[in-house]
């Protein structure tokens, strides 16, 4: 039987066509002063960027909408195979110069707004950063869905509509102040609000089993409701536009009247409330009993209104007939944060669909797939029981029931290893038993992947060691990528016109066209080119820092950039100890054959993570000590850059000379921003972790600065690490670590660095910072050297870019087509 077969015959209705829009400079001037005179109630004496923001964006989204529902027609007309992305993040940054790029409309729009007598550059920097997402999780599901879009795969993502996005970062005596990123506070152009599609979420009660139909009812619930917002993802100039489904929490009404006209005002909202705190926040502080609660209703919620979603669709058309659901419908569980869904897409087909356990868990294990993240244990979710059994006591008794059925498998295997079987439970036993949502999702998937050669091996060998040996054909790698049109077309648009002049435009949905600007290396002209737009943004970016930042930085200087999460295996801790140390040099007349330098760090701190902050406090600390000193003046320079967030990284991803990805080895799954920078034209100086080791194979040895441990020495170090010894060998560490401990970097604060300086000296420190402090700074060397080759440098940074191809997420996208969603390609007409 066909899917065709599975169709119902309905009646449509009749729908006027609308003349399809201009895409002409005469259409997207009157289209905007229309909105901006009567929609928006604005003339000519409002000076405010905003209005004319939103009136551009909404002209620019009228034409994406046309596209848009052209996209969502095709998909209904040819009942095709479609896969679905959950991610609690989708780290979307700015839409309007992204849409206008992927419409093909950024020249005229620029030269029709210049006509109006406004530049395109305020109106786009009016526009808040989507607060949707953290880092680079985040950011590569933007990028995955951008990718989806420009294949023309038929790939829906589902995220939360957060009402506030993480936070918004200061900086207030060197410590990171959190502020509320309410970046919902003006409205959302580019969403679409579907109130028919809202979705009911159960939390709380408890079960019974109907005892005549042997039903497994969820009874006594305190249920919330997902309303969708949509969001546009147009592809590149394809007419293909996607969907990004966002869910709001909202309560079931909006309060309680009779408590309301009893007076009590406050009880009358609290379930309200209660429901609105869901999507309020990205990622509530889990430190606390309160936090870990709430992050697993958001888990709970994405999931569960996700998949209802999906099953809606398909028995609107198809029934009660799931015979074929799996051959149609594929779920990629973007980490491990949504794999809740494993257990909830049971509860569904079982209890809500009379499905029995057999058939259910088919479908389940046939449409799941999992990516994994991180090769850190603590963030593997866990969750314990005592909060699952109060929370979500139907999917933990569903839980119980998989891990029964799947170590019945694994005793059969291995009747003897008792160890193995313990292990691999999906509850881990203790003081406090946990359900093991990482094993939960690699049980129920047909697809487990990592997101770097390096990283998959080591999911295979270390982390996920036991499932591997007894599902190798599940596990296999996904390489990272980043989509060119933002993190080069779009934030790079000198280099970009000077790529395009140079080989075609060919390259921005097919970015291994850039090798062909590898015989460029030898070009002066093209070489003296290049290196000027990259003087361009330096120069970008020091107007950008003087914003916030009262700090002279010279152009002419090596902008050594490092910007990510701010956390201890990444070690910007590392960085700091090298910026130290130069100054030392300074401070003891050693400068000769120097290198100026800038240094920049950015990220934010989890605000519950206090050493994170700690160093945060100490690159603040550091900074005003060196950039004060007039001994230093232009050799050196160190700012940590508040407030990180895509739009920044647009403004400082092309102005970077040197990328800092300096993780301790075995630690970083892969890393993007890497690909950004290389993408834009900077090296690298990193160890071999992540998808360094495949960005290294790429460029080759010679365009890489290599320095540290590797993963097995790494590990082979760990029963006799001795940092102290380390330091007492090391004249130039003593120096470093004795401006530590003697406090030059914190004269009215004494102490506040002890527990930094602690945990360098510590030989339980699992980031090994003080191991390859000696081969950095050997590593650094060679950097200042190699700078003061101006040829040579800019041979390498074109080289870097020409090689970056592999890096783009049209690649990734293509790869987990091929292997894992196995979708056709729609072609969507004009």
């Amino acid at each position: 039987m066909t899917a065709k077969s599975f169709v119902k015959s309905k009646p449509k209705a009749a729908i006027a066509k609308v003349p399809k829009l201009g895409m002409e400079k005469k259409h997207i001037g009157p289209a905007f002063k229309h909105y901006y005179n009567h929609a928006l109630g604005r003339d000519k004496s409002c000076d405010t960027p905003f209005y004319a923001y939103e009136a551009l964006s909404w002209t620019i989204r009228d034409r994406l909408v046309e596209r848009w529902q052209k996209t969502t027609e095709t998909y209904k007309k040819q009942d095709c195979k479609r896969a679905f992305y959950l991610s609690l993040e989708f780290l979307m940054g700015r839409s309007l110069s992204n849409a206008m790029l992927n419409l093909g409309v950024t020249d005229t729009t620029t030269q029709a707004m210049y006509d109006l007598g406004l530049e395109i550059e305020e109106i786009i920097d009016a526009e808040a950063d989507a607060g949707l997402g953290n880092g680079g999780l985040g950011r590569l599901a933007a990028c995955f869905i951008d990718s989806c879009a420009t294949l023309q795969l038929p790939v829906l993502g589902y995220g939360l509509r957060y009402e506030y996005g993480m936070f918004s970062q200061s900086i207030v005596d060197g410590n990171q102040v959190e502020k509320p990123d309410h970046w919902l506070v003006n409205g959302n152009v580019w969403e679409i609000e579907r109130p028919e599609r809202t979705r009911r979420i159960k939390f709380g009660g408890h079960t019974e089993v109907n005892q005549e139909t042997g039903v497994t009812m969820w009874l006594d619930t305190h249920d919330i409701l997902a309303v969708p917002y949509d969001v546009p993802v147009p592809g590149y100039q394809n007419n293909t536009v996607n969907t990004l489904r966002l869910w709001k929490s909202t309560a079931t009404q909006e309060f309680n009247l009779q408590e309301f006209n009893a007076g009590s005002y406050f009880k009358a909202v609290a379930q309200k409330n209660a429901a609105e705190d869901i999507t309020m926040v990205l990622y509530p502080n889990d430190a606390n009993e309160n936090g870990k609660e709430l992050r697993l209703r958001q888990q709970y919620f994405l999931a569960s209104a996700s998949l209802q979603d999906v099953i809606t669709i398909w028995t609107n058309k198809h029934g009660t007939d799931f015979s074929q659901f799996a051959e149609y419908n594929c779920f990629q569980l973007n980490d491990t944060h949504p794999s809740i869904a494993v257990a909830e897409m049971m509860r569904l087909l079982m209890d809500e669909h009379g499905l029995n356990w057999d058939d259910a868990w088919a479908i389940t294990t046939k449409t799941m797939a999992y990516t994994n993240h991180t090769l850190l244990p603590e963030a593997l979710e866990k969750w314990s029981v005592n909060l699952f059994e109060r929370l979500l006591p139907r999917l933990l008794e569903i839980i119980y029931t998989i891990n029964e059925h799947f170590l019945a498998e694994v005793t059969q295997r291995w009747p003897d290893d008792l160890d193995r079987i313990k292990r691999m439970s999906l509850i881990e036993e203790g003081y406090s038993k946990q359900v093991c949502m990482a094993y939960l999702a690699i049980v129920g998937s047909f697809s487990v992947n990592g997101v770097a050669e390096l990283h998959s091996q080591l999911l295979q060998e270390g982390l996920f060691k036991d499932f591997y040996e007894l599902w190798p054909e599940k596990f296999n790698n996904k390489t990272n990528g980043v989509t060119p049109r933002r993190w080069l077309a779009g934030c790079n648009p000198e280099q970009a016109a000077l790529i395009t002049e140079t080989i075609g435009d060919g390259w921005v949905n097919d970015l291994d066209q850039l090798q062909k600007l590898a015989p460029y290396v030898q070009d002066a002209k093209f070489r003296k080119r290049w290196m000027q737009i990259k003087q361009n943004n330096k120069q970008r970016l020091i107007d950008y820092c003087r914003i916030d930042l009262d700090v002279d930085i010279s152009v002419e200087a090596l902008f050594d950039i490092q910007v990510k999460r701010m956390h201890e295996y990444k070690r910007q801790l590392l960085n700091v100890l090298h910026v130290i140390h130069l100054y030392n040099r300074i401070k003891r007349g050693d400068a000769e054959n120097w290198t100026n330098r800038f240094v920049l760090i950015g990220g934010k701190a989890a605000p519950g993570y206090v050493m994170a902050k700690k160093i945060i406090k100490l690159i603040n600390n550091v900074a005003d000590v060196i950039n004060a000193d007039p001994d230093v003046g232009d050799k050196l320079k160190l700012v940590f850059t508040p407030n990180y967030r895509v739009s920044a990284m647009e403004i400082i991803c092309p102005a970077a000379e040197l990328s800092e990805q300096i993780s301790t080895a075995g630690k970083e799954a892969s890393g993007t921003g890497n690909m950004k920078f290389m993408m834009n034209g900077a090296l690298t100086i990193g160890t071999l972790d992540g998808a360094n080791v495949e960005i290294r194979e790429e460029v080759g040895d010679d365009n890489f600065f290599l320095f540290g441990l590797d993963e097995p020495q790494v590990e082979a170090l760990r029963s006799h690490y001795d940092p102290v010894a380390m330091i007492e060998q090391d004249g130039d560490l003593q120096q470093v670590m004795q401006r530590l401990e003697n406090g030059d970097f914190n004269h009215s604060e004494w102490g506040i660095f002890d527990d930094i300086i602690h945990s360098l000296k510590s030989p339980y420190d699992q980031w090994m910072t003080i191991a390859d402090f000696r081969s950095f700074i050997d590593a650094q060397e060679e950097v200042g050297v190699a700078y003061q080759d101006k040829k040579h440098w800019a041979e390498m940074s074109i080289l870097n870019c020409a090689k970056s191809g592999k890096f783009s997420t049209d690649r990734t996208i293509g790869d987990y087509n091929q292997d894992i969603w196995k979708l056709d390609p729609i072609a969507i007409s004009d």
